[in-house]
């Protein structure tokens, strides 16, 4: 972590201390004259001609200014543009490059005003939602990842003041947003472990001793669990590695408490290494597939999530692990492998391996009879091709979990756009030798790859596949996409299974 934080709400009286800042935003509509005007009397402050003529322009965006007597000693005024180029994203994106920009800075203290809520009605629809995304901003800018680096920065000490007009709105966002980027932080955590530690026993010990601290219970399968099971698909892609595979199974269930009225299970890849077996990746940016278990990592981290925070829904996750690895026991195109459901796979290409081990992951869930099931893969480039790198993939049949999840998508930036599901495309994986072909050629392949997981589900249980291949990975797209990977999905399925 850049800082060790400590996040406050704060009423009306505001004390600063020394080596503080201040952060304003400021509307700029037909009154941003007067605005800035009002600011200067409130901060006793003096804005220069040009500072004034930059900021007021097309491209001014950010104003720094100092304070002589030190309360604060720097504000930092910032323009909010309402116009189409304005998201729900702007206040959570804006603050993580923030708090990555003040890393080598001595300050001790932030203080941050959040503008009036009835500026931003029409973007979000509660207002408690609205200053949520001012602190997921702060904990996405403080997250980082150097637990290799020989020199490790012992993190200072940083307090957030958060001042809004509902201070009991605000400590509720304040409260919920830890139990969420808590999950974030696990689930980027695991994804961003190289894969020579992050194994499938590793990351099925990790997960066991963080959850079950959260009062999860978790139960692993080993090698000789999963042969007792039948489990050939989940065996076949790790039978080319000396790291065998596992099988994780975690359950929260609050109606030994009060109210849990739904069972849902979330089904994770968990294919901690992925060099595409005999069917081998090319070399370059081989190493991200160090976060093909990005699954298996939010499923982890959205049931951690909904366990602090309580959910009153019963969770079951469920998360297939192997590692894709080249060897003399590798298997080869061409096999066929029989799944704990019966249904046969024929090998057509071995780095079409996830949706291989989800087969046992699926076939299990709906053994359980939930309410719905939720798979989350990294499984196709074709997805990140279809829809960019920001945006995952939605399959499903239900047209009520599809519009649930597409919404929880626009609330969250965590965004998903659906894709078909069609019965048509069933000929593209139609085996001659087994019940289904692992890969279904050149177009659609996303589309494919869900069809074939659709062999394995329940068919009277709601399912939904979540393909997030794109925006699990690190890009630039926005500032706390940058560097790490990114723990999509967390926020998505925490805001989509507190409505469902």
């Amino acid at each position: 972590m850049l800082f060790n934080l400590k996040l406050k709400t704060s009423g009306k009286k505001i004390q600063y201390q020394n080596l503080s800042v201040a952060v304003r935003y400021l509307i700029d509509d037909k009154n941003f004259g007067d605005s800035i005007k009002n600011f200067e009397k409130i901060f006793n402050i003096h804005i220069s001609n040009l500072q004034r003529k930059s900021f007021g322009s097309e491209n001014g965006s950010e104003i720094r200014l100092s304070k002589p007597n030190g309360k604060p000693d720097e504000i930092l005024l910032n323009k909010v543009k309402l116009d189409e180029g304005f998201s729900v994203d702007f206040f959570r994106n804006h603050l993580t490059g923030l708090i990555q920009s003040l890393e080598k800075e001595e300050l001790n203290e932030l203080h941050i005003f959040i503008p009036n809520y009835k500026y931003f009605k029409k973007i979000f629809n509660d207002e408690e939602y609205f200053y949520q995304t001012f602190v997921e901003g702060v904990y996405f800018g403080n997250y980082s990842f150097g637990r290799y680096k020989l020199t490790k920065k012992k993190p200072r000490g940083l307090t957030v003041y958060f001042y809004s007009a509902n201070e009991k709105l605000m400590k509720s966002a304040l409260n919920k947003s830890s139990f969420v980027m808590n999950g974030v932080y696990f689930t980027r955590d695991l994804e961003n472990e190289p894969g020579n530690s992050i194994t499938p026993n590793s990351l099925s010990q990790r997960v066991k001793k963080t959850l079950s601290n959260a009062g999860v219970k978790v139960k692993i399968f080993n090698e000789k669990e999963l042969k007792k099971r039948k489990m050939g698909g989940l065996m076949a892609v790790g039978m080319g590695s000396d790291n065998p595979p596992r099988f994780i199974v975690l359950e929260y269930n609050p109606a030994k408490a009060k109210g849990a009225k739904k069972k849902v299970a979330l089904v994770g890849k968990g294919v901690t290494f992925d060099s595409g077996g005999i069917s081998l990746k090319p070399a370059a940016n081989m190493g991200e597939m160090k976060a093909d278990m990005s699954g298996a990592a939010v499923v982890a981290g959205t049931i951690l999530a909904a366990a602090k925070a309580k959910l009153p829904v019963h969770l079951i996750g469920i998360i297939p692990s192997a590692e894709n690895m080249v060897s003399g026991k590798s298997m080869r195109p061409g096999d066929i492998f029989v799944t704990s459901s019966g249904k046969s796979i024929e090998v057509d290409n071995t780095d079409a391996e996830g949706r291989m081990i989800l087969a046992d992951g699926l076939h299990y869930a709906s053994n359980l009879k939930p309410d719905l099931i939720i798979d989350l893969a990294t499984l196709t480039g074709a997805c990140v091709v279809a829809l960019g790198e920001f945006v995952a993939g939605s399959f499903t049949k239900d047209e009520s979990v599809s519009k649930k999840l597409f919404n929880s998508g626009l609330r969250t930036h965590d965004r998903v756009w659906p894709l078909p599901l069609w019965d048509d495309y069933n000929y593209l994986i139609k085996s001659d030798v087994a019940d289904v072909k692992n890969v279904g050629g050149r177009w659609g392949g996303a589309i494919t790859a869900a069809k074939f997981l659709e062999n394995f589900v329940d068919k009277k249980i709601p399912w939904a596949h979540l393909d997030i291949a794109g925006p699990s990975m690190a890009s630039s797209y926005n500032n706390y996409t940058k560097t790490y990977m990114t723990g999509f999905g967390v926020r998505l399925l925490f805001e989509f299974l507190q409505k469902y």
